[in-house]
C-alpha cells in the first residue's frame, strides 16, 4: 500500500510537449512527474525522481486514452 504525499488534479500539472510528460512542484525542490503515456495505460503516481514522496493523479482515464481508441469510441457513437 503506498502512502502518498498529496493527491493532485491534472489540471494542476504543466505539461512538456517536448518530453509527453506532467510536471508538479515537489517539496524537495525538483518536480513530481508523470507521463502521458503512464496515463494513457492507467497510471495514477507522479514521482519525484530526487526524492521518496509520490502523489496520486487525479484524473479521468477517458481523457487518456489513446488516439485510436477514442476515434472508434467516435464512430460507435455517430453510427
Amino acid at each position: 500500500m503506498s502512502v502518498f504525499h498529496d493527491e493532485v488534479e491534472i489540471e494542476d500539472f504543466e505539461f512538456d510537449d517536448e518530453t509527453r510528460t506532467y510536471y508538479y512542484p515537489c517539496p524537495c525542490g525538483d518536480l513530481f512527474q508523470i507521463t502521458k503515456e503512464a496515463l494513457e495505460n492507467g497510471e495514477e503516481i507522479a514521482e519525484c525522481p530526487s526524492c521518496s514522496l509520490i502523489l496520486k493523479v487525479i484524473y479521468d482515464p477517458e481523457d487518456f486514452q489513446p488516439e485510436t481508441t477514442q476515434s472508434s469510441n467516435l464512430l460507435k457513437l455517430t453510427s
